[in-house]
């Protein structure tokens, strides 16, 4: 065995009962091996040694570099749960690489994306907040996040998004260049042909039908006059979207501490909570420069970018909202900023009807009313009953008709039955619900169904990476047409790495949220033996109950001649500390008793061996951090300039 370097003071426990290894643990370590594998032929294939990707020579618009983070980006995540040491590496090079190369391209500047939306932001630099959990002591990352931080602040000489008086971000369209309140054609020409087949963003446009639902972006004229309305109503003041900037203040707090960045998550929170009191309950989508609700849409507090008339509706409101409302209890520890997001779940839920024996609710609304009812959707409430652990918020998933356990029906995201694996989700993330219901002690089958899904999931993309499709050869062009959209998509579409189920049963939580949510998570692990993140090699770890005061996990030595040490960490970023822990046989018979009072707890397990915890816990007591537990990030050096 290999002696930690530098001795921690952490309460510790050894393994010494040899477990028969169960299914779950066999097929955890064949997936780890698995991906590793498939990350590393993924990277030869479309990375360059500079780590920069085989594309084409130039890209317009400001639509882009979400794409091509999104595609590697779990590989930083893949490292943090225990995959191999040189995706470390790996994903450092490739994030530089991006960067630089999208920079290139005219879409990034200062490392940042020049001027986009919340929506594509929040998608993009998910690499980035996986980064801080890969390698929290990368000195070029510490820095960023300050930095990327600043953007939002008003810190930020040049970036001037936020308006500190009014707690509003000053446009949907932001980034290191500022607000952008004078969109060009130029900025929009990549989804040119995509956005033909879109609603109109408004009931006015001339020469546009809008009941037809679909809205000619390829005819120059239409197009002139949609860049000059958007201008005039959408570019400037505050959206729901842009709540979504939450993340990477969260994300540089967890990096440096500083309590500036913590006041302005709340701060932003609670403004948007006052504007939805302000028009009755429902958050409006647009807010002006003054702000007022609807300044620029005739007083109507529907019709702003990304809001409730254009283009997704519901789904970029809320989600930025439970994104947020998630953040804000990461930092602070009071579920009462969750009251933003239950209340607008409720009161959607209030406006909906039946439906062909459904309860459905309303995703969209016009100059007409209330409109486009569909099923709820059950994530949302899931995912902040991961954080109250409430049953006020298990009952908002248990009460959408379509969630019943004993249902088989047609709609994938609301199956709870088998694991979904197909492409009907972003980045393959469609078993929130399954997870809930295995957590919540149904179909205790599903630890081996989703990890048996997740294994054929790489297969099939694996075969797809090696067709003639996967050829990035194919995808190349030096000149640009309106349908060149399509090969921006082509890593995502590739990808071989995805392990939602491998992340829901080692942290004992549902995957982030695609479009910027934090990877929350009730634990998480790093390798004593080697001081990094993650589970070590032929280990497994299975999270198979949760409470509000607890969590029952069993790790498992599947190494027959060496042993493993693993510290457990009570939180994703330590915000919650163990308090006594309940060592149980592979039989569950109590074997001993012993207290904790630590963010970490050290398990020693000796060859084959296997251990059940039942660990009871204090949540969101401690700062949110990414320090482990050999160093802390806000302990690292920083570079600055001369003073000009």
């Amino acid at each position: 065995m290999t002696l930690l370097r530098k001795p921690l003071e952490v309460p510790s426990v050894t393994a010494k009962d040899n477990w028969t290894p169960p299914a779950w643990a066999l097929l955890e370590c064949k997936l780890f091996e698995t991906l590793n594998q498939a990350a590393k032929e993924f990277v030869q294939k479309y990375v360059r040694p500079d780590g920069t990707l085989i594309w084409r020579s130039e890209w317009p618009g400001m639509d882009g570099s979400d794409d091509p983070y999104e595609g590697f980006m779990y590989l930083a995540l893949l490292y943090a749960l225990g995959g191999d040491e040189e995706l470390r590496e790996m994903s450092l090079r490739i994030w530089e690489g991006v960067t630089w190369q999208w920079t290139e391209y005219g879409q990034i500047y200062r490392d940042f994306d020049s001027y986009y939306d919340w929506m594509h932001h929040g998608e993009g630099y998910l690499f980035f907040y996986f980064l801080g959990l890969a390698a929290p002591s990368h000195l070029k990352n510490v820095q960023r996040a300050q930095r990327f931080a600043s953007f939002y602040t008003g810190k930020d000489a040049e970036a001037h998004n936020y308006d500190a008086e009014k707690k509003l971000i000053r446009s949907p369209i932001t980034g290191s260049r500022g607000p952008r309140h004078e969109m060009s054609e130029e900025d929009w020409c990549t989804h040119r042909g995509i956005l033909d087949n879109y609603l109109a963003p408004f009931e006015d446009i001339p020469g546009v039908d809008f009941a037809s639902g679909t809205c000619p972006w390829s005819d120059d004229h239409v197009y002139g006059n949609l860049i000059r309305i958007m201008n005039e109503r959408m570019a400037k003041g505050d959206v729901p979207l842009n709540l979504n900037a939450t993340g990477p203040i969260a994300n540089a707090y967890m990096y440096s501490g500083d309590a500036e960045l913590k006041k302005w998550v709340l701060d932003y929170v609670h403004a948007w909570r006052e504007r939805a009191e302000q028009n009755g309950g429902i958050i409006p989508d647009n807010i002006g420069l003054s702000g007022e609700i609807g300044e620029y849409n005739d007083g109507k507090w529907w019709g702003g970018y990304y809001g409730w008339r254009w283009p997704h509706g519901f789904l970029t409101i809320i989600e930025p909202i439970v994104n947020a409302s998630m953040n804000a209890v990461l930092l602070s520890g009071d579920m009462n900023y969750l009251c933003l997001a239950r209340e607008q779940l409720d009161r959607n839920w209030e406006l909906g009807h039946e439906e062909n024996g459904s309860w459905v609710t309303p995703t969209k609304h016009f100059d007409s009313g209330w409109t486009s009812y569909r099923l709820p959707n059950p994530l949302y409430p899931i995912h902040l009953w991961t954080v109250s652990m409430a049953e006020e918020d298990a009952a908002r998933a248990d009460r959408i008709d379509k969630l019943s356990y004993d249902l088989d029906i047609d709609v994938p995201e609301y199956s709870g039955t088998n694991p979904i694996t197909g492409k009907n989700t972003k980045h393959y993330n469609g078993n929130t619900v399954q997870w809930f219901h295995y957590m919540r002690g149904k179909n205790p089958d599903y630890p081996k169904q989703i990890l048996e899904a997740n294994y054929k999931l790489v297969s099939r993309q694996l075969q797809k990476m090696r067709s003639e499709e996967g050829d990035p050869n194919n995808w190349i062009s030096d000149g640009f047409s309106l349908g060149a959209l399509s090969s921006i998509h082509k890593w995502q579409e590739m990808c071989p790495v995805y392990f939602e189920g491998l992340l829901q049963l080692t942290l004992g939580s549902p995957m982030h949220t695609s479009h910027g949510g934090l990877q929350h998570g009730r634990v998480r692990y790093f390798n004593a033996d080697l001081e990094r993140p993650g589970l070590p090699d032929g280990t497994a770890a299975l999270v198979e109950a949760l409470h509000a005061d607890s969590v029952t996990l069993n790790l498992v030595n599947l190494d027959l001649f060496a042993d493993k040490q693993i510290i457990i960490q009570a939180g994703m970023f330590g915000e919650h500390q163990f308090e006594i822990v309940t060592v149980t046989s592979q039989e569950d018979h109590v074997q001993e008793t012993l207290p904790a009072n630590n963010k970490w707890f050290l398990v020693k397990l000796l060859p084959g061996a296997g251990i059940r915890l039942h660990m009871t816990m204090n949540r969101y007591v401690n700062q949110p951090t990414y320090e482990t537990p050999w160093a802390n990030p806000q302990n690292t050096g920083r570079i600055s300039g001369r003073e000009k």
